[in-house]
C-alpha cells in the first residue's frame, strides 16, 4: 500500500501516517527502488489499533501502546493497557463519590448569614485548601463572601460553605473555572442546578465514550499482536 492508501484505509490523513511512522508507532516503511514508502497489512493493523485507542487512552500512551507492540513488547504493551482500565476504574469510583458529595451539599438548606461567620483561614481549614485558593475562587466569581464592616474580614456564611465545598469538590475532579460558573450561578438563583446535572452526565458520558475505545483497541491491538506473531516480525 502506499502511503494514501494507507491513510484512506484508517480514515486518517497520510501526513498522520508519516507522523506515527516517525514516532515509532508504525514499523519503518519498506521502500521501492525509486524511494517511496510502501506499507503492508502489519502497518494497517498497526495504524487500526493506534486509531481505536487514542481516544481512550489519549495520543501518547496509544502510540506507545502500539510501538511495544511492533518491537515484541506485549508485556509492555497490556501493562500500559492495564494502567488505562484502572484509571477509567478510578475515575467512575471518583464520578460516584461526586455525585455523592455534590447531592448532600445541593440538598443543604444555608442558613441564613451569621454575625460570626467563618472567617478565610477557618474555611480553608474545612476543606483542606490554601487560603488562596479561596481567594482566587473568589475573583473568579465562584464565591461572594460579605465583608465585616470594620475590619473588612471576610466572612463566610452556610451558603458560602456549601458553594465552597461544591467548588472544591468539580475542581478534584479538573473542572475549569468556566464550566463551574454555571453551576454555582444556579444554586444561587433556584437552590437547584441543572448545569450540575449535565456537568456530571457528560462525565459519565465521556468515560462511557473512553470504555467503549478501549474495548474496541483491545480487539485490534490483539489482532496487530497475532499478526505480528504469524509473520515472525
Amino acid at each position: 500500500m502506499r502511503p494514501v492508501d494507507l491513510a484512506r484505509a484508517a480514515g486518517v490523513s497520510t501526513q498522520q501516517v508519516r507522523n506515527l511512522e516517525a514516532a515509532g508507532a508504525l514499523p519503518a516503511a519498506e521502500r521501492s527502488v525509486s524511494g517511496y514508502r510502501r506499507y503492508n497489512e502489519r502497518h494497517l493493523a498497526a495504524l487500526l489499533a493506534y486509531t481505536a485507542l487514542a481516544p481512550g487512552v489519549g495520543a501518547p500512551d496509544a502510540r506507545a501502546i502500539v510501538a511495544a507492540v511492533g518491537e515484541l513488547r506485549v508485556s509492555d504493551a497490556t501493562q500500559l493497557l492495564d494502567a488505562a482500565h484502572a484509571a477509567l476504574h478510578h475515575g467512575r469510583a471518583s464520578l460516584v463519590e461526586i455525585e455523592r458529595t455534590l447531592a448532600a451539599a445541593v440538598a443543604q438548606a444555608p442558613a441564613a448569614d451569621a454575625p460570626d461567620g467563618l472567617r478565610v483561614s477557618a474555611l480553608a481549614r474545612l476543606l483542606g485548601v490554601r487560603t488562596s485558593a479561596l481567594r482566587v475562587w473568589e475573583a473568579a466569581g465562584l464565591l461572594a463572601p460579605a465583608r465585616e464592616p470594620v475590619t473588612g474580614y471576610r466572612v463566610y456564611s452556610a451558603r458560602d460553605v456549601r458553594d465552597a465545598r461544591i467548588v472544591h469538590t468539580l475542581r478534584q475532579s479538573h473542572y475549569l473555572f468556566d464550566r463551574i460558573q454555571p453551576i454555582i450561578d444556579g444554586l444561587r438563583r433556584t437552590g437547584g442546578s441543572e448545569a450540575l446535572q449535565e456537568a456530571l452526565a457528560d462525565r459519565r458520558f465521556s468515560l462511557n465514550q473512553r470504555s467503549a475505545a478501549l474495548l474496541e483497541g483491545a480487539s485490534r491491538l490483539w489482532s496487530y499482536v497475532e499478526l505480528m506473531r504469524e509473520t515472525g516480525a
